[in-house]
């Protein structure tokens, strides 16, 4: 999914959840917040919290996560380029005269051109990607509420550095990329 894209869902995902949120009368939290191994790696079930992305978040540093891409070998139709000389006609007209001594002469030529089409010839091997990498960065405390736990924001590869070298409940304040942070 571009970035652009996610941009835009994740600011639907604002709105609705806002206006929702005016109509319910709960306190806003969602399960108990479990959480994955101290280092993220991925050890036990995870409940994740979808949380609408906001432009910033703090909390303090709960743990971390990078998903490598995952690819696959694929076949596909391998699309030759072949061409042969045509011919076709070509109508001219040229008009003279004025008035009531008007006269249109027209002749045809012949034109000379490459007409090209993609042939199948067999098939190529190609690199699918099945799964794009991501970094991810789990907080506990989120915007302050002691009840949001475990809240997994994907993050850029700057990000996810500087958290991977901050302490465990470290203060951490961030823009995220997206909500949640699937395998």
């Amino acid at each position: 999914m571009s970035s652009k894209r996610r941009l835009a869902l994740a600011g639907f995902t604002v709105i609705l959840m806002a206006g929702l949120g005016a109509c319910g009368s709960g306190d806003g939290s969602q399960g108990d917040g479990t959480t994955s191994s101290q280092y993220g790696d991925g050890g036990g079930a995870d409940v994740q919290e979808t949380a609408p992305v906001t432009p910033t978040v703090h909390g303090l540093r709960n743990a971390v996560r990078h998903v490598t891409a995952k690819t696959t070998k694929a076949t596909r139709p391998h699309l030759v380029k072949k061409c042969a000389s045509a011919t076709r006609q070509v109508k001219h007209t040229q008009r003279t005269g004025k008035g009531t001594a008007k006269r249109t002469r027209t002749w045809y030529t012949t034109e000379h051109y490459q007409k090209c089409s993609n042939t199948r010839s067999g098939t190529e091997t190609y690199t699918r990607v099945v799964r794009q990498e991501r970094w991810c960065v789990s907080l506990d405390d989120v915007d302050g509420d002691t009840k949001r736990d475990a809240v997994w924001y994907q993050v850029t590869r700057v990000t996810y550095d500087e958290a991977s070298a901050a302490d465990r409940n470290a203060p951490l304040k961030f823009t995220p990329e997206a909500a949640g942070c699937n395998r």
